[in-house]
């Protein structure tokens, strides 16, 4: 195996579920090189234009935080427009010679709006208001969209439950997390909130939670 693939990080987990005007962002902990877990408790969500929009990457942590600092100029440029912003980054990202070798993915969240953003160009706001981005995401998608359908739960909620189901599937994500929530209309993010696993919600829904006659 040659050093570069030995050694590339693996991508982490980060989900973004909008539900009413809330907006919560999560992501793991681990830092995975090769076979080797780096590190436990590694903070991959971001505050930024002054805590009013919040952000979270998966892929090179170097890339990712150049990414961070471009994106908040062109929030600051764009009077805090996450839509805008978002847009003139990814041409940015696309176009220029150095950022487009970068190699990350970004979920962008104001309260009103929750993006994903990759240098191909993309950005993509969810239908169902569910994103999720790394090696875990297609779990996260999946337990998220079951939970956003079928219960009451906050979008805070649901971001914690889908990723402790993620951190039992995928390797690369632990039960580390880090969520953040951004409500629209306020000055600012809450505060973010640091959780271990067992300390993640995971009661089960009470019978019938899942439709009429269905048992959960």
């Amino acid at each position: 195996m040659s050093y570069d693939t030995q050694w590339r990080p693996h991508a982490t987990t980060i989900l973004g579920v909008k539900r009413g005007n809330e907006i919560a962002l999560a992501g793991d902990g681990q830092v995975t090189m090769g076979d080797i877990v780096l590190k436990h408790g590694a903070r991959k969500l971001r505050t930024l234009y002054g805590g009013q929009v919040v952000a979270g990457f998966a892929g090179a942590v170097a890339d990712a935080l150049t990414l961070f600092a471009k994106f908040e100029s062109q929030l600051q440029e764009w009077g805090g427009d996450l839509r805008r912003a978002s847009v003139e980054l990814t041409k940015e990202w696309r176009s220029d010679r150095y950022l487009r070798r970068l190699e990350a993915q970004l979920i962008v969240a104001d309260g009103a709006s929750l993006l994903v953003l990759s240098g191909e160009g993309d950005v993509i706001e969810p239908d169902d208001g569910i994103v999720a981005i790394g090696s875990g995401a297609p779990y996260a998608t999946a337990a998220a969209k079951a939970l956003l359908r079928n219960t009451e739960l906050t979008a805070e909620e649901i971001v914690l439950r889908s990723m402790a189901i993620t951190a039992e599937i995928c390797i690369f994500t632990n039960d580390h997390f880090t969520v953040q929530v951004v409500r629209a209309g306020a000055d600012e993010a809450d505060e973010a909130i640091e959780v271990e696993g067992s300390q993640t919600p995971s009661e089960t829904p009470k019978p019938g939670a899942f439709g009429e006659g269905v048992e959960a």
